[in-house]
């Protein structure tokens, strides 16, 4: 089978490159066939036979000429259609497995793709794989961004709200923009054309499912994990961890009122963002930068138990996995997807998010608790989360449908 990854960006940049990357790598191991079309860029480290991508676009690196250019490129690119069209001539893919597509490449790629099908006879399947809500959100994030805090207003299809908070980068002229974009392909329908969306979460399955175009089309699969080689008997350790970005919209804010609060509990941070100096004025945390993924592991491993404190919908988030792929239980955020990933009682605890002293009295409960916390860190050996492997088997059956 032929399978074409489509991507904005070609570069390791997040999550959603890791996984295109792994995916990818894993289907040739399979014996099958896949290329890449995105954005070109020096660090590109994958592509296609045709040798065609869009041109790098830089926001933040744009004069004011550039910046309006790209204002009309984000809505709808005609290049874009050109260097697919180029693509599906050379490679004539049986898939063209779309992820993070929007402003770089924008849909018109979507309807590039039914048209070579329509003119060649070739019939290809779409499937996209939502690494966020950007079918129903222009911001990506169901955040109001004036106020902090999560919104859903935009879920109906009238992204006016968008630009009445400047929910993108806090620009008018950007979320303005971002509204259009989003008004323009609902009007088009462009949506409809998509065969199958892959949902980390329930959570985010229910939230794409608010656009009648797409319900019915949703299929849930939790993400791969790598499983650590090393873990083989839990511990309760002597800290409390959070690994992750040192950023509002995790929740940093609450953890650090809450280990302020705490002051006998000994806490260990691992990451990196804009609230650091935040975090290294605190007495009673131990911040140990950005660590490798063998190094996060190990500490996981080493753990009381992790927090994951997130105050916006996460959809699947890796930081839940990896603590009990290491046997460490989680006290989680009661939010997004993350509940669908505790077992409450079991392998951890919820609390809701952005209650400070919920989440004091919750941590304080099980730092106390090492019976408890063994316990669940027994049951996390009974977790199971998909491998690649078995990822990429579910993947080929969705392919082949």
């Amino acid at each position: 089978m032929k399978v074409l990854m489509v991507n904005k960006f070609l570069h390791p940049n997040g999550g959603s490159e890791t996984y295109i990357f792994k995916l990818g790598e894993q289907l040739k191991k399979m014996g099958h066939e896949v290329e890449f079309f995105g954005m070109e860029h020096p660090a590109r480290c994958v592509g296609n036979s045709a040798g065609a991508y869009t041109s790098e676009m830089d926001f933040h690196k744009a004069s004011a000429i550039q910046k309006i250019s790209y204002s009309l490129r984000t809505i709808y690119s005609a290049e874009a259609r050109r260097k697919i069209r180029l693509v599906l001539k050379t490679f004539s893919p049986d898939v063209v497995h779309l992820n993070n597509f929007n402003f770089q490449l924008t849909p018109s790629v979507i309807l590039e793709v039914r048209s070579y099908e329509k003119k060649s006879g070739k019939k290809i399947k779409i499937v996209f794989t939502a690494h966020d809500y950007q079918l129903v959100c222009p911001n990506h994030m169901l955040k109001n961004l004036s106020t902090n805090q999560v919104c859903e207003k935009c879920l109906g299809g009238n992204y006016v709200s968008c630009l009445k908070h400047k929910c993108i980068h806090a620009s008018a002229m950007k979320s303005a923009i971002g509204m259009l974009e989003a008004f323009y392909w609902k009007l088009r329908k462009t949506y409809r054309e998509i065969d199958t969306i892959i949902s980390p979460s329930h959570f985010l399955a229910g939230r794409i499912a608010s656009n009648p175009h797409l319900k019915g089309r949703i299929i849930t699969l939790h993400n791969f994990i790598d499983k650590p080689g090393e873990i083989k008997e839990p511990v309760v350790g002597d800290y409390v961890l959070y690994f992750g970005r040192y950023a509002e919209e995790k929740g940093i804010g609450s953890l650090l009122a809450a280990a302020l609060c705490l002051p006998e509990i000994p806490f260990v941070f691992a990451g990196s963002g804009p609230l650091e100096e935040q975090v290294n004025q605190a007495a009673n945390i131990e911040n140990k930068g950005f660590l490798k993924q063998d190094e996060i592991y190990r500490l996981i491993a080493g753990a009381a138990f992790c927090v994951v404190p997130s105050e916006w919908y996460e959809n699947c988030p890796f930081s839940v996995m990896e603590s009990q792929m290491c046997l460490s239980p989680v006290l989680g955020a009661d939010m997004g997807g993350i509940p669908e990933l505790i077992e409450v009682g079991k392998t951890g605890e919820l609390f809701e998010a952005g209650n400070v002293k919920q989440l004091s009295e919750k941590i304080k409960m099980l730092w106390n608790d090492k019976e408890k916390l063994a316990a669940y860190s027994e049951n996390c050996r009974n977790v199971h989360f998909m491998s690649l492997e078995e990822y990429c088997m579910e993947m080929m059956n969705l392919y082949e449908k």
